[in-house]
């Protein structure tokens, strides 16, 4: 049986300490350089080694994202970039483009080269000629159905991994190749700078009345026509495993350090417990849960089960939030739990504790004590290091969140 990878999405320092310590097996992010998403969110060159050694250190892989479709005028910055790359130790590169496919192959020969969603791969001859050129992964278009990446698998190499995005954002265009944001706001979405214009609001103008708007119902719900729900597998990973899928890719380079723990969390939970016992497997409902209490938009299966006929949502193109995280544990001491602030809270609230790999714990704020050693009703300094009261001690790392 596939033992599948759970590979989580880094945008930062804390995005990394996040999905290792809640349960990743690899983690993919992006240098300044030649990925889908804008350099701020990205790591220079020492930060990258820095990833890459502290992610090694947890037994857990690095892949750096390159698939961009790089300029005449960028193509000279590649093989230095490539090959620092190669000399820190990132385990694998995510191309789209076939030159920097070949280049990497013939510059840094030992590199295993993943081949980005962005090329659009839907069929099993593209995959096995990409394989021939030397790819060791494919990740696929996500407008494949389980039934179309089980034919791929039949028909590849087993050596050939077969990655597939299973949680996050969907586009509404074909694999990302979406030009909206370039005409409208000039942000080029294929180059990390989409401006989600999928997400807006829209409405009809009459030619011969250029400031009168019309609202577009395409029912009671509204206008928001080209949002696309949310995808979510998390009720599917037997289905997932039995199509052949080598790596369960969850989507969110650019969501916060939260979302990644607790979806990586998910995933990881209900891989491991389908391992265990595959014959008896029933996903535990507080998993499912989890994945309710992140930012998100309403959830879909995408297409995996064929044509999405209920893959849009046309209320508004905002998110769902219902909990704030109001501290992050940093140790126990002393029948206390130690703990960094991250928003407010007081006093009698009912909190829940996050620990990695683990159901959450509900627990009662009965008291706050800050630094000064003061009791106090409500913590509202962001950074602060407090201590709860608290007889049971969970891991650094643990995530403390309150409903609102």
């Amino acid at each position: 049986m596939i033992k599948p990878e759970v590979l989580a999405p880094v945008g930062d320092k804390e995005r990394l300490i996040s999905a290792v310590t809640f349960g990743a097996d690899a983690v993919y992010l992006g240098g300044k350089m030649f990925g889908m998403r804008a350099a701020p969110q990205n790591f220079n060159h020492e930060e990258l080694k820095q990833a890459v050694e502290y992610a090694h250190s947890n037994n857990v892989k690095v892949y750096l994202t390159c698939n961009t479709l790089p300029t005449n005028d960028e193509i000279g910055e590649l093989p230095e970039f490539l090959r620092y790359c190669s000399k820190i130790g990132v385990d694998a590169i995510i191309v789209a483009d076939i030159g920097i496919l070949m280049l990497a192959k013939r510059i840094i020969p030992e590199m295993e080269i993943h081949i980005s969603t962005q090329a659009g791969i839907v069929n099993y001859l593209t995959a096995n000629e990409l394989y021939s050129l030397g790819a060791k992964r494919v990740v696929l278009a996500r407008e494949l159905s389980l039934d179309e990446i089980k034919t791929i698998r039949s028909k590849t190499p087993p050596e050939l991994d077969i990655e597939a995005f299973v949680h996050g954002a969907m586009c509404m265009s074909f694999s990302g190749r979406c030009l909206l944001s370039n005409y409208l706001v000039g942000r080029d979405a294929n180059r990390g700078e989409c401006a989600q214009p999928c997400r807006w609001g829209y409405h009809l103008v009459e030619e011969k009345r250029p400031n009168e708007y019309y609202p577009i119902y395409e029912d009671e719900k509204g206008s928001y026509i080209l949002n696309a729900k949310d995808l979510s597998m998390i009720e599917h990973i037997d289905k997932l495993i039995d199509a052949g899928i080598t790596s369960f890719k969850i989507e969110g380079r650019a969501k916060s350090a939260y979302y990644v723990a607790v979806i990586t969390n998910a995933y990881r939970n209900a891989v491991d417990l389908y391992l265990r016992n595959p014959e008896s497997y029933k996903l535990p409902e507080w998993i499912l849960e989890e994945t309710k209490k992140v930012s998100h938009r309403q959830y879909s299966t995408g297409f995996y089960f064929g044509r999405p006929e209920n893959g849009q949502y046309y209320e508004n193109g905002g998110y769902v939030r219902s909990w704030d995280v109001v501290a992050v544990v940093d140790g126990y001491e002393d029948g206390h739990i130690v703990c960094i602030e991250k928003n407010k809270f007081s006093v009698g609230e009912t909190a829940e504790v996050l620990e990695p790999k683990s159901p959450p714990v509900v627990i009662k704020i009965e008291n706050i004590i800050n630094s000064a050693n003061e009791s106090v009703q409500s913590a509202c300094h962001p950074m602060e290091v407090l201590r709860i009261p608290s007889s049971q001690a969970f891991a650094k790392g643990s995530i403390i969140r309150i409903a609102r």
